[in-house]
């Protein structure tokens, strides 16, 4: 725990953020606080990707031990948030609560639905806007009537090859066939994309909801929004 604890810890300093606590082998961090910083977003979600780029080297040191590999899933959430010493008179801990908090933890979760190793909120991507970016959906969170875009962070737009514009034109054409309800449209450009690229698991997610949708048409209200009514 400790050799994988280290390096992400190291990594989520490099780039100024506060380590709140840690939760098992979860960590919990924020930014902007105690000092101000003006780029808060866009500093979280370089250490996010500073801290996938790091477990591949610890992968490297677990295998020479004989050890299994790992994963990790890094959700992203920008919002109001109160910061602080809190807690009662016996103890007290310096750290973050709020709507915004919750979100962050939500979307850590819904990496393995996924299958990315970053999420990040729609709030969080407006305020980073020289990344590309893979829409993943638009959810509704357990404990939250708001629905919340979600996206997968790619790379600085300046350094996205073709190949994956491309990639990601065709992707954004197939969701607007599939929240037009075209299941026809989105699930051919789907399969193409998944011959391209079988190892995304988001495309294999929405051919499967095609199906069901198939079998079960949505409501004759569905604004495409999908609901998790679990943590």
């Amino acid at each position: 725990m400790n050799d994988f604890l280290t390096p992400m810890t190291q990594v989520i300093h490099q780039h100024r953020g506060t380590i709140d606590k840690y939760m098992g082998d979860a960590i919990m961090a924020f930014w902007g606080a105690p000092l101000p910083d003006q780029h808060h977003a866009k500093h979280a979600l370089q250490a996010a990707l500073g801290m996938i780029n790091a477990l591949e080297k610890l992968q490297l040191d677990l295998a020479a031990k004989g050890l299994p590999p790992i994963r990790i899933g890094v959700g992203l959430n920008s919002g109001l948030m109160v910061v602080g010493n809190m807690g009662s008179a016996f103890r007290m801990a310096y750290t973050v609560m709020g709507d915004a908090v919750n979100l962050g933890s939500r979307l850590e979760s819904l990496t393995k639905n996924y299958g990315v190793p970053i999420i990040v909120s729609e709030y969080t991507k407006m305020q980073v806007p020289k990344f590309a970016y893979r829409e993943l959906d638009v959810v509704r969170v357990k404990g939250k009537d708001k629905p919340v875009a979600i996206y997968e962070p790619i790379c600085e737009i300046l350094q996205l090859d073709k190949a994956t514009k491309d990639n990601l034109r065709l992707y954004d054409e197939a969701l607007k066939h599939y929240r037009n309800q075209n299941w026809d449209l989105a699930e051919m450009q789907l399969i193409n994309l998944q011959k391209l690229e079988p190892q995304r698991a988001v495309y294999d997610l929405y051919i499967k909801r095609i199906a069901h949708f198939r079998e079960t048409p949505p409501a004759d209200h569905w604004d495409g929004v999908f609901n998790y009514d679990s943590k």
